[in-house]
């Protein structure tokens, strides 16, 4: 995921200054500045360097932060760094990484390297991403981390008091510890700021929350999103549905990634672009991919002027049709991208689902007619004015009606129909949206030129 840092104006000197030793070839320089630098300002240097100044940069990196940078990383600079490192220079990153983490990156290895990196890790390593990568990409399962840490009800406030002194440290963002029984099913949840300010004879079973509820493994990331979102969690436990067992935890921050990575899905994904791309990557991968959607694009818009050419006789005729002929389909092509983007934004906060939907598609259906008569009344005086021809305001009021109820309706059933057969709403709903408005905006205003017109 891109990186953001507060001061980018220092971030963009560094960069400056980075660049500059570089082309001097201060190399000592350039890695004595890189190891006093946090691993996210690293990262976001690295993002916003050129290839070839950033393959520089990544081999003057101290190793053992790369695991660090790493996790701070775009998915494609990172696949494209990790493909580039020995199994051994792998493994020596996955040290100390979060589990999510590590096994995202394993999973992005040709099977060979692999196998490799996981010969080369210790024992507890190897264990823990194992069991990570057997829970599907996308899960609670596959970003949940195990450093848990659990009591049993019967213990009193103070031994666990006492057991997180010898213990000296908690994992990050604990806020909560999980209540286990002897096979480990979670019981509930004691949050530090009550061992901290309860009776230290107090038994845990007494202080303990038994309504904590535990997210199934199987759980989509995007659920498990707003769950933190609706209920304000720093953390909660993951669990094994069928038998309530714990298995790990996922935090805060985990969190923020998937928001964020949906945000930008969404984002890039109205331009036909992966949300992963990399700014400064390849001209040629980056040429090929764009061009794969801009020739999507041209067959919609083939489409779209083959509907100007079923009534060329009339656009021959008529030289002001063809002059205010973009008006409707530019109108409709507004109006349901409206509605395109609030359907989309309610889709991912799973808002919308089958008992809503139809109300949702009338709602934008209703919009759409009514922003179409106005607009239609508006349009129809100002052509009246502009070209003192009542006929043609009538005409083009008439189709950017039709056009823009059309497009109220299309707007919100489109999202809904290719959710339906799996297919992302935020990659091809644009432009599907953008089909559907110019071919009704342009078949509806030239047929009904050439029908009151030419007869």
């Amino acid at each position: 995921m891109p990186i953001e840092v507060l001061d980018s104006e220092t971030t963009d000197q560094r960069l400056n200054q980075l660049t500059q030793a570089l082309g001097s070839g201060m190399f000592v320089h350039v890695r004595s500045m890189l190891h006093d630098m946090a691993a996210s300002d690293i990262a976001f240097i690295l993002e916003s360097s050129p290839p070839r100044t950033r393959q520089v940069l990544w081999q003057l990196i101290d190793q053992e932060h790369t695991g660090e940078i790493l996790d701070e990383l775009g998915e494609e600079l990172k696949d494209n760094l990790i493909t580039q490192m020995s199994p051994e220079r792998v493994a020596k990153a996955a040290e100390g990484m979060d589990t999510d983490d590590l096994a995202y990156i394993l999973r992005s290895l040709p099977d060979s390297v692999f196998n490799q990196v996981l010969q080369s890790m210790t024992a507890q390593d190897r264990a823990r991403v194992e069991q990570a990568l057997s829970y599907p990409e996308d899960t609670a399962g596959s970003m949940m981390n195990t450093d848990t840490v659990t009591v049993r009800p019967d213990v009193n406030v103070d031994v666990i008091l006492r057991y997180l002194r010898i213990r000296g440290e908690l994992p990050d963002a604990t806020d909560t510890l999980y209540v286990v029984d002897k096979r480990d099913s979670l019981l509930g949840g004691v949050r530090i700021t009550d061992l901290l300010t309860c009776d230290p004879n107090a038994s845990v079973r007494d202080i303990m929350n038994k309504d904590l509820e535990g997210i199934p493994v199987g759980m989509d990331d995007s659920e498990v999103a707003q769950l933190f979102e609706r209920h304000d969690w720093v953390s909660a436990p993951v669990i094994e549905e069928e038998t309530n067992r714990l298995l790990g935890r996922i935090t805060i921050d985990d969190i923020v990634d998937v928001i964020r990575e949906d945000a930008e899905h969404s984002m890039m994904g109205m331009a036909g672009m992966d949300d992963d791309t990399d700014t400064f990557g390849p001209v040629l991968k980056s040429t090929f991919r764009r061009s794969l959607w801009l020739t999507i694009n041209l067959f919609a818009a083939l489409l779209a002027a083959s509907v100007s050419n079923m009534f060329e006789s009339t656009l021959e005729q008529f030289a002001t049709i063809a002059i205010l002929m973009t008006i409707v389909p530019s109108m409709g092509g507004v109006a349901g991208n409206q509605t395109l983007a609030l359907v989309i934004r309610g889709i991912a906060l799973g808002q919308i689902g089958q008992s809503n939907s139809r109300w949702l598609i009338g709602k934008e259906l209703a919009i759409g007619f009514l922003n179409g008569l106005l607009w239609s009344l508006l349009v129809f005086g100002a052509i009246w004015l502009w070209k003192g021809d009542i006929a043609l305001g009538a005409l083009i009021g008439g189709a950017m009606l039709i056009n823009m109820t059309v497009a109220g309706f299309a707007g919100a059933s489109i999202p809904l129909l290719l959710k339906k057969f799996n297919v992302d709403p935020a990659l091809a709903g644009g432009m599907v949206l953008t089909t559907v408005t110019d071919v009704i905006g342009l078949f509806a205003f030239l047929g009904l030129a050439t029908l009151f017109l030419l007869n």
